[in-house]
């Protein structure tokens, strides 16, 4: 199990990163405390670490997810809708227009504002909609981005949802 001693963890950041994501902060202290574990210890007192429905309730709890016309509205509005679907399903089903692509394993770098890699096109302050194919990925990077300190949620259903909702899509 976790020890109840958070002293590695600096107590200014903590609190200053549970005022601006709010609840984000369990999920982020969860990861900072995994990552100060050895491979053979377990997570969670749990030989098999925490589920993934358990993570991705976690990671939603911060979040006010938009259904994809809110989605498509935020989008108007100003947000930047990133899509994060590998190429085959973007090749497969289409794209959403005016979407930004940006493959997942490098999404973190790519709006982290402190970073040199970062994508250029999003402002530092601009508020950032996920979509994934289905929202559980999505979720999960969105839940991430806060941490980074970025306004970000996510698309409930995700593309298919987009889909079903009759909105555009290029193929």
């Amino acid at each position: 199990m976790f020890s109840s001693d958070d002293s590695h963890l600096d107590q200014g950041s903590a609190t200053l990163a549970r005022d601006v994501v709010g609840r984000d902060i369990v999920l982020g202290m969860s990861i900072l405390r995994a990552s100060k574990r050895t491979r053979r210890e377990p997570l969670n007192g749990s030989p098999t670490g925490v589920r993934i429905e358990t993570l991705l309730a976690d990671a939603r709890r911060g979040l006010r997810r938009l259904a994809p016309n809110e989605a498509r509205d935020a989008a108007e509005s100003g947000a930047v809708l990133v899509d994060i679907r590998p190429f085959e399903q973007r090749e497969r089903d289409g794209t959403i227009p005016r979407a930004l692509v940006i493959d997942r394993n490098v999404l973190e770098w790519r709006l982290d504002s402190k970073c040199g890699f970062k994508e250029a096109s999003i402002g530092d302050h601009q508020r950032v909609v996920i979509i994934c194919n289905e929202g559980y990925s999505s979720s999960l990077a969105a839940a991430t981005l806060r941490l980074l300190g970025r306004d970000a949620t996510d698309v409930i259903g995700g593309f298919q949802n987009w889909l079903r909702c009759g909105l555009p899509v290029v193929r």
